[in-house]
């Protein structure tokens, strides 16, 4: 593994609060903060990664309108009554 040093600059009341946190857990600080730092480029890819995904989708739904692809709203509405009226019928069963 390629190793580089990451330097920065913070409170020095921080800095002693947290390497002490970081003691009671067994770790020191530098293993927290790569934790922190691999948690946050997952996050980030996985924000990243859904949002191509939803801007895909949305395309996808523009693509099917602009071909006139479409459900009228009666045709919703009746689905929907439809869906309202199982649920209700099995819960009166349960």
């Amino acid at each position: 593994m390629n190793e580089a040093t990451f330097t920065f600059r913070v409170d020095e009341v921080l800095k002693s609060e947290f390497t002490t946190a970081a003691k009671s857990s067994d770790r020191n600080a530098a293993q927290v903060l790569r934790g922190f730092m691999r948690d946050y480029v997952r996050q980030h890819q996985e924000a990243a990664e859904h949002d191509a995904w939803f801007r895909r989708q949305v395309q996808i739904g523009i693509d099917a309108a602009n071909a006139g692809d479409l459900i009228s709203t009666e045709e919703v509405e009746a689905e929907a009554a439809a869906w309202r009226e199982a649920t209700r019928q099995r819960l009166a069963h349960s």
